[in-house]
């Protein structure tokens, strides 16, 4: 079986060597000079490992995925922490028992803030459709106006009226100290960033990578089967418009010393102009670095030649999405697949989850002499 798979983020990277494993010859097409995707990073020289397109952490619920990347690179014991500016003073995030606290000028017990925060929350609405629904929901004006209104316009340069609860509903709300920002059992940070490791996942005999390779469809007919984590409007070349995509700028500098004492701070103040600046050297707290590589990070529009980072998916987007599924499931002999393949945010783990998914079933189609379906995970859903 003559395979390609196209885009070598981890999406490719894990189809690719589970069926190389099984005995199938993989080309991979990468547009860019390098391996990993937006999770590319390298060392600064400073000695920094920075990572390029803003902060990765892995984190996942998924056994499985845990393995699966520790079998390619030694993982440290990581545990993000963010901080959240509102005016001129420094929060904890997410919210916690200590940001309630910190704002309202209180000493609540846990039990008190939870009670308290619900007196704020607006309880008439039972059916939060919108981001600031939600909001308004969950804790009320005054949090969503300080900590969610300003950063929320700038990260996705629309009014939080127009953009689905969906995106505040995977927020936590914790009445506990605890500001660690992810919950999940298993986290960490690779030793050596996490391009090692998909160097690693793609270092297979029947693996061939071509890097800074665009790969046309007309070209793809000669494969018996194709794999595509590439954008899915791009496959057909734009035939019902682009997909939108909010992109990043970032501004880097070199500074002595420890900048900000932690790797994230949010600036949620709609007068600030960038959303948040990134101190490269805490993602890896078992290095010292004398000088400290940070990025301010500036949210906008995805033009056509950006690189798409978040897709927006409002009522035009999904739309067009439909048009494309359409013609996905119309199309023989291709797996969409991917952040950019499904037009879907998605982590680092749930886009492993998924590709590992898409390999076994391919494998067990191969094996009967089949073809796995347009998407193993409906992109509509």
């Amino acid at each position: 079986m003559r395979v390609a798979v196209v885009g070598a983020g981890f999406s490719g990277a894990v189809v690719a060597r589970e069926l190389a494993e099984a005995g199938h010859n993989i080309d991979v097409f990468e547009s860019r000079d390098h391996v990993a995707g937006n999770c590319h990073t390298r060392r600064h020289e400073s000695g920094v490992m920075v990572h390029v397109y803003g902060p990765h952490i892995f984190h996942t619920q998924h056994e499985r995925v845990w393995n699966y990347v520790r079998r390619f690179a030694n993982f440290k014991p990581y545990r993000h922490r963010v901080r959240a500016m509102v005016g001129e003073k420094a929060f904890q995030m997410p919210m916690n028992l200590g940001l309630i606290n910190s704002f309202f000028g209180t000493a609540f017990t846990p039990a008190e803030a939870e009670a308290f925060v619900a007196t704020k929350a607006d309880a008439t609405i039972t059916n939060p459709t919108s981001f600031e629904d939600q909001a308004l929901r969950l804790v009320g004006r005054e949090l969503y106006e300080a900590f969610f209104a300003g950063y929320t316009r700038k990260q996705w340069g629309v009014d939080p009226k127009e953009l689905p609860a969906s995106i505040l509903a995977r927020l936590p709300l914790r009445f506990t100290d605890d500001d660690s920002y992810f919950s999940h059992p298993y986290q960490g940070i690779p030793e050596h960033g996490y391009t090692a490791i998909v160097e690693a996942i793609l270092d297979h005999p029947n693996i061939g990578v071509s890097l800074s390779t665009r790969i046309s469809r007309a070209e793809l007919q000669t494969y018996d089967h194709v794999f595509w984590s590439g954008p899915i409007d791009a496959y057909f070349d734009h035939q019902h418009g682009r997909l939108g995509y909010r992109t990043l700028d970032f501004t880097p500098e070199v500074v002595d010393g420890d900048y900000q004492g932690c790797p994230v701070v949010n600036y949620c103040d709609a007068e600030v102009p960038y959303t948040r600046i990134t101190e490269h050297k805490h993602f890896a707290p078992w290095e010292s670095h004398d000088t400290s590589v940070i990025y301010r990070e500036y949210s906008r529009l995805c033009g056509d030649d950006d690189v798409p980072y978040y897709p927006i998916r409002l009522v035009k987007e999904k739309a067009q999405l439909v048009d494309y599924v359409q013609l996905a499931r119309a199309e023989n002999g291709v797996t969409f697949l991917g952040r950019l393949g499904t037009y879907r945010y998605l982590d680092m783990d749930v886009t492993i989850n998924e590709a590992l998914t898409v390999a076994d079933a391919s494998r067990q189609a191969f094996a009967e002499g089949g073809r796995p379906p347009a998407f193993l995970t409906d992109p509509l859903g």
